[in-house]
């Protein structure tokens, strides 16, 4: 991992770029931290939509962590910003704009072209920069996942074990063979579902949110769309990842 640039948000959190090889990332660490007093962290994700879009969003979610005393960071996914495109993906990406301009359902065949390709290659890079991030002697454990294409964060939840509790955001396609995967999930799981999300199967969402198998899971459902998660549902995963991770 080298840092390539930093600076103080509000004047406590320290924003740090980082790149992790060919993988440009971001670490948000609260003033609290440090080697004698490393801090909980929360691994970040989002939509493939590339760090820059997702900026604004992401530092807001990683300044209400730091507040928590959390670290949190992120790293830009495959095909997304300036890494390079996937073309598999890129053709899956075309098919499904195409099928729901038509209003003809979304085969699974696209579901499957356009996440598990996607799904196989971030979750090593995520299990790779959690070992860089963990190295560091102010990050310690445990680790959440947050957000992002929820079949990344269940196929984490399986393969690896240092990561203690996850909120998940049910808005993105799943493709069926990640049913069986959830089935595997044992960690805590706090699960947000916004119930008018025209770009979410909703009962998708919901038959993978009872197939995950873990015994304490919570799902927090709320009326709009995609983007309008209420604050109170944000506080409530906050509450959540302070009782798993502290």
């Amino acid at each position: 991992m080298q840092f390539t640039s930093e600076q103080r948000l509000d004047g406590a959190v320290l924003e740090r770029e980082f790149t992790l090889g060919e993988i440009p990332g971001i670490l948000w660490t609260p003033g609290s931290a440090s080697a004698s007093t490393p801090v909980p962290l929360i691994l970040l994700g989002h939509p493939p939509l590339g760090l820059r879009k997702m900026y604004p969003r992401l530092a807001g979610r990683a300044r209400h962590a730091a507040a928590d005393g959390f670290a949190a960071a992120t790293i830009e996914l495959p095909g997304s910003g300036d890494r390079p495109r996937l073309p598999a993906a890129e053709q899956a990406r075309a098919d499904l704009r195409r099928a729901m301009e038509a209003g003809e359902p979304v085969s699974d065949g696209i579901v499957d072209a356009l996440i598990l390709p996607l799904v196989d290659k971030a979750v090593p890079e995520w299990q790779a920069a959690l070992d860089a991030l963990l190295s560091l002697p102010e990050i310690g454990g445990p680790v959440g996942y947050s957000g992002g294409v929820i079949s990344i964060g269940t196929r984490l939840a399986v393969v690896e074990p240092r990561i203690s509790a996850a909120v998940l955001f049910a808005g993105s396609f799943v493709p069926r063979s990640m049913f069986e995967e959830a089935r595997q999930v044992t960690i805590p799981l706090h699960v947000l579902l916004q119930w008018d999300d025209e770009g979410n199967d909703r009962q998708a969402a919901l038959d993978l949110f009872d197939a995950f198998g873990s015994k304490e899971k919570t799902l927090h459902a709320n009326m709009g769309g995609h983007t309008g998660v209420p604050q109170f549902a944000g506080d409530a995963a906050a509450q959540f990842f302070t009782r798993h991770l502290k």
